[in-house]
């Protein structure tokens, strides 16, 4: 059978023919003429250091050749993938950006809201969408293709990504295009007033024309072992009393949350750097490529069975093809490789093997509830769960009003306090008083209150911010997420962040750094000048004669 569909997208022929180039430009002092942004979707320093030296790829490439910050943060306190993508290419934490999580609740009208949520526009396949109508306009900021396109509209911005929330958050507010995974249709985008869906899908329409045929032959696919050493690792583990099997093909299975979803992002990639020349115009391009087969393996089936080690060995293989086509762009390349967050394994495998893991208590928010409505003579619960914390609101979710709402948050407090699970828990307006911690403080020497501080964002769900105990995950079902991440812990805030030029100096570097130093990083590089929203420091990489950063910035 042939490999999944994203192989035989390679084999198709989806690229445009361009003739290979020896690379140059390098050391000269002019701008890099391609940066391209790689993000891996819950890709934790921790899944980095254990496959190191499995990777024969991409990832091997990088980690031998590369600058490497084995010790990046993504430094705030809801480490999910909204935020986590926005902070890479703004310099900004949530708390700047205003996305605090993937979604949260309107204390207004009650309802969840998608964090790139935008009713105005469309979708270009014509679908509802996974999350809805989608755009770029809650990120708050600007970003450093906005940084670029300022100064250089002729410059090309590109994304592709699994998700539309990994495209749209590594293209910034104006790219030429923004694309993710619609399964069956091929790349989608988002369509604002005044354009066209053929317009919006021009630049891909040839990949997804081929993509269609290939799906229409072998709409499933197979994920068999292809590597060995992932077959040792088979095994069972227990959720709920249900025997889970760790094996290929694993349980639950379909397409989407297997390896193909990367090596099908990273055909498209491909496809944009030939067929949109970027990089051999004359001008910089920017290309970001989000990889969320890592994450969507991970919540289905952990971090430590066969699954995730076949994902990130065949990921691996296909982004070394990707980083050939990137050597041969004529005036040189910046790659960037980070992660949006870290996470862990499932807590019942975690258990089993010694560690001190679990799930957090069912019962907790009943008990608390029930407490709090005796003592305000309540008819509903006011305690609610949001993505961003917990919400004291009516039956139909609106913020209740104060002086009530401040009464019930102290009464609250009081009682997490005692429970437990709960490590930490604090009012969120008692946050947003805080000053932003000190911009060259070490990520690893935040407080979790200065970690949650940073992804506090007014009027977005949260009433009081919390944080559970290291290693506790949410309740989930047989055939649903049986690990997560979103904590403060280090576990979910560890990523590595490494540069490469082609031919390029190799340096480890172990001192820790944050994804917001990333974009004003490359904006030295480029000759750019970052917006005042930038909480990030530049680091100096040292390549393409790129200027030192200034020694002392500015506080904001």
């Amino acid at each position: 059978m042939t490999r999944l569909i994203a192989s035989a997208c390679l084999l198709l022929g989806l690229m445009a023919p361009v003739a290979a180039t020896a690379q140059s430009g390098a050391g000269n002092g002019r701008p890099p003429a391609l940066v391209v942004t790689i993000v891996v979707d819950q890709f934790s320093a921790n899944l980095f250091n254990q496959y190191r030296s499995r990777f024969t790829g991409g990832l091997r490439t990088l980690a031998d050749q590369g600058l490497v910050y084995a010790n990046g943060y993504q430094a705030q306190g809801i480490t999910k993938t909204c935020p986590g993508h926005a902070t890479v290419l703004s310099g900004a934490w949530p708390t700047t950006v205003g996305i605090p999580s993937n979604e949260w609740i309107d204390p207004v009208s009650g309802l969840q809201v998608y964090c790139l949520a935008a009713p105005q526009n469309t979708l270009a396949d014509g679908g509802p969408g996974e999350n809805g109508r989608v755009g770029p306009d809650n990120i708050r900021v600007t970003m450093l293709p906005d940084w670029l396109k300022s100064v250089s509209p002729q410059s090309r911005i590109y994304a592709v990504s699994g998700k539309d929330r990994g495209a749209i958050n590594l293209a910034g507010h104006n790219p030429d295009g923004a694309y993710w995974i619609q399964e069956g249709f091929g790349l989608t985008t988002y369509v604002e007033p005044g354009q066209t869906a053929g317009d919006r899908l021009a630049p891909v329409a040839a990949f997804n024309a081929a993509y269609r045929a290939r799906y229409s032959a072998d709409p499933v696919g197979s994920w068999t072992y292809q590597h060995e050493f992932c077959r040792t690792l088979k095994g069972e583990s227990s959720l709920y009393g249900e025997v889970l099997h760790a094996d290929l093909p694993p349980d639950h299975y379909n397409l989407e949350d297997s390896p193909a979803l990367d090596e099908t992002t990273l055909a498209a990639a491909t496809d944009l750097l030939e067929r949109q020349q970027l990089g051999r115009r004359g001008v910089t391009d920017m290309l970001g490529i989000s990889l969320s087969g890592t994450d969507k393996i991970g919540h289905a089936y952990g971090t430590q069975g066969p699954e995730m080690c076949e994902q990130l060995l065949r990921m691996d293989e296909a982004l070394g093809a990707f980083l050939d086509k990137v050597a041969e762009v004529p005036g040189g390349a910046i790659v960037v490789l980070t992660a949006d967050h870290g996470g862990s394994d499932s807590p019942e495998r975690m258990a089993e093997r010694g560690a001190p893991a679990g799930r957090n208590d069912p019962e907790m928010m009943d008990r608390i509830n029930a407490s709090l409505q005796v003592e305000f003579g309540l008819m509903s619960a006011p305690l609610q769960n949001g993505s961003t914390g917990l919400i004291v609101a009516g039956a139909d979710h609106v913020r209740l009003s104060q002086p009530l709402r401040g009464q019930i948050v102290a009464a609250s407090l009081a009682l997490l306090a005692q429970e437990p699970t709960v490590a930490y828990a604090v009012a969120i307006d008692d946050l947003l008083a805080d000053p932003l911690p000190a911009r060259d403080i070490e990520p690893e020497a935040l407080s979790v209150r200065e970690r949650l501080r940073l992804s506090a964002v007014a009027d977005k769900g949260a009433d009081i911010m919390i944080a559970y105990g290291p290693y506790l995950t949410g309740q989930t079902r047989p055939g649903g997420a049986v690990a997560s991440h979103g904590s403060v812990w280090d576990y979910d805030r560890r990523v590595p962040i490494i540069f490469w030029r082609p031919d390029g100096p190799a340096q480890e570097r172990f001192w820790q750094i944050r994804t917001v130093d990333i974009a004003p990083s490359l904006a030295n590089l480029m000759g750019l000048t970052p917006a005042d929203t930038v909480d990030g420091l530049c680091l100096d990489l040292g390549v393409y004669g790129a200027p030192a950063c200034p020694a002392v910035e500015p506080a904001r």
